[in-house]
């Protein structure tokens, strides 16, 4: 996830990961006014850098700031779950199962529409990507962190072969929270996640259509059974 973190550097880094973690761990609750001067104590950092720190939460939905007012938290719904950082700190602080229907629900509507797209734009470096993907998910067994592993490969390989840009970018919140899953054992459950991954790759590479839709929600309804 080194990726995802915040591009900042030393202190201006830890100033804005400290203040999000106040945030997400319910310190600050929507609403809430910040007391700058005592974060500024209690952070140990200087006006600017608590400001910067401000600065980019601002940017990522998580704070606001009005005359009068001052700074606070904006409600959570505000909250741009589409970046990456923010997203990174929601699932760190323990996202509650409705959190993960939500992804589900949202990967049923897109990765549903990428394979289609697959199907018919694929190219045989994205078919050797599935193909590699799924032999990492044979070879991982009930190994967890293989099987992670190998998960996120084959979906972010589905999402590239469709080559819509949006799609491709939507692996920064579809892969995270395929880690986080793993993390708790809640990746695939009793059934062999393999033939559903390989029936959405014959899909694709016989430029079925429709069936690389289809394949994609079989393959996802198999996650809802093995985590109702």
């Amino acid at each position: 996830m080194s990726e995802a973190a915040y591009i900042g550097r030393g202190v201006h880094r830890t100033a804005v990961e400290s203040l999000a973690l106040k945030i997400f761990d319910g310190t600050y609750d929507e609403g809430d006014t910040l007391e700058l001067p005592a974060l500024m104590a209690e952070l140990g950092v200087s006006q600017t850098v608590l400001r910067e720190a401000v600065k980019v939460l601002t940017a990522k939905g998580l704070l606001d700031a009005r005359q009068k007012r001052g700074t606070f938290v904006r409600p959570r719904v505000d909250w741009n779950l589409l970046d990456s950082d923010v997203l990174r700190w929601k699932l760190a602080a323990g996202a509650p199962h409705d959190f993960f229907a939500d992804v589900l629900e949202l990967r049923r509507a897109i990765e549903s529409a990428a394979a289609s797209l697959a199907a018919e734009h694929r190219t045989e470096e994205d078919l050797a990507a599935l193909d590699g993907a799924l032999d990492s998910m044979r070879a991982a067994g009930r190994d967890p962190v293989l099987a992670v592993r190998a998960d996120t490969s084959f979906h972010t390989a589905l999402l590239g072969a469709s080559h819509n840009r949006f799609f491709i970018q939507l692996r920064r919140v579809i892969v995270p929270a395929l880690v986080a899953r793993g993390r708790h054992g809640r990746t695939h459950g009793h059934e062999d996640p393999v033939p559903a991954h390989a029936e959405v790759v014959r899909s694709v590479r016989e430029g079925d259509v429709d069936g690389a839709y289809m394949a994609v929600l079989e393959l996802l309804d198999l996650s809802l059974r093995d985590h109702p």
